[in-house]
């Protein structure tokens, strides 16, 4: 289930995502990911920045820090996989109606990004991706993970979406022997969701 509330981290400093790489590579941080994220909260003010309570900013900012610390773990073994594929949230594209070029291609599930707009993060992506090698999908929903990995025989995974979807995918991927690495959305929402760019682009 996604968070019942919205969040844009798209103004936080990049200090906070610099500490928060700083102590996902400590041992054990994940016995103490609760206070670690409670410091963090208090360390940069976050509650006013984002606007939310503190309980909601620092559930966000765990779930940011356990992410980083799954990555950690599976990097070694995305780093030895061969046939890779990048999911990507239809959100992320630039527009949500027609404006937007892309096809729906059912038996995928996906849109097939037309690269209609130059600014558009889904389109940007897309690019990228492709020119390392990865198959792309732009799921409407992770109901189609299972659907559009069943495809090819792939063996590393990187998921863009927000940490609680991240969560569910990963547990509705147990025991497939994909090596999965997540890039977790900056500004969530039905529609004009964000993610990093630059930090999609070192986890590819």
């Amino acid at each position: 289930m996604a968070y019942s509330f919205n969040f844009d981290l798209t103004k936080i400093s990049q200090n906070v995502f610099k500490d928060i790489a700083r102590f996902s590579d400590r041992r054990k941080v994940h016995e103490k990911i609760g206070s670690t994220a409670k410091y963090l909260v208090e360390k940069f003010s976050l509650e006013k920045v984002t606007g939310l309570p503190m309980s909601d900013t620092i559930t966000i900012i765990e779930d940011l820090i356990d992410t980083h610390v799954k990555n950690i773990s599976q990097r070694e073994a995305f780093d030895n996989s061969k046939q890779r594929a990048l999911l990507l949230p239809h959100c992320s594209r630039k527009y949500m109606d027609s404006r937007c070029k892309a096809k729906f291609d059912p038996e995928k599930p996906s849109y097939i990004c037309m690269g209609c707009s130059p600014d558009c993060l889904v389109n940007q992506a897309t690019k990228i991706a492709a020119k390392k090698g990865y198959d792309v999908y732009v799921l409407p929903g992770g109901s189609g993970i299972r659907r559009a990995l069943a495809r090819k025989n792939y063996d590393g995974l990187v998921g863009v979406a927000c940490t609680e979807e991240i969560k569910l995918g990963t547990r509705l991927l147990e025991g497939s022997g994909l090596a999965i690495q997540s890039v977790p959305l900056i500004k969530n929402g039905c529609a004009s969701t964000r993610f990093s760019m630059e930090t999609l682009e070192k986890t590819l």
